[in-house]
């Protein structure tokens, strides 16, 4: 069991609610997802128990995987798998890829990551993602290179502040990246926040 506390994040408390909803009809028939930036854990043990046909695979760079194993050892599920070490800007392990899953989820991603990083885990899922997987995204995005509330320019500005290479990144953008891993937007949720969730299916592999 692990021996530090679980780390807590409100906005996880805040959202889980609204994610879980979408993905029980987005992974209605996947049978093992990867999550990419797991983070504290939380949403990995609420999502978990609701989704119990799959087995969620969290991963997190190695500083964060204690406070997942964490959230697991203080709310067990018998289909989270052991937390794994994935840095997308290195080589995926083979837990990552073997089997192969057929639905990721990354959730308050893309804008942490520099855009390189961001990137590589789309060349990455591009490589995993099973053909007519499902990858969901969430977090917030601007569309047409504009902020879509005045709160995310704050949070920009936040962001951009703390580490030049983060940012909110543009939809277009990420369409153009999952397109070019046979990605297809199959819709984009509106979420509370200002916040959204892009839902792909992968409609062919490379």
């Amino acid at each position: 069991m692990s021996s530090i506390p679980a780390p807590f994040s409100q906005a996880c408390e805040n959202n889980r609610e609204s994610i879980l909803k979408i993905l029980k009809q987005a992974f209605s028939g996947c049978r093992r997802v990867l999550e990419i930036g797991s983070g504290t854990g939380q949403h990995s043990v609420y999502f978990a128990p609701e989704l119990p046909h799959l087995v969620w695979q969290c991963s997190d760079q190695p500083q964060y995987l204690d406070g997942i194993r964490a959230w697991h050892a203080k709310l067990p599920a018998s289909n989270l798998a052991e937390v794994i070490t994935l840095e997308v800007c290195s080589p995926w392990p083979q837990a990552a890829t073997e089997p192969a899953p057929d639905a990721i989820y990354s959730a308050n991603t893309a804008h942490i990551m520099s855009q390189p990083m961001v990137e590589a885990m789309f060349a990455g899922i591009g490589r995993v993602l099973q053909s007519g997987g499902r990858f969901c995204l969430y977090g917030p995005f601007n569309y047409r290179g504009d902020y879509s509330s005045d709160s995310n320019r704050v949070f920009d500005a936040m962001l951009r502040q703390r580490d030049p290479q983060s940012g909110i990144r543009d939809q277009e953008w990420i369409l153009m990246l999952a397109a070019a891993q046979g990605l297809e937007l199959y819709q984009d949720h509106a979420m509370p926040a200002n916040n959204r969730l892009l839902e792909f299916i992968r409609k062919t592999a490379l």
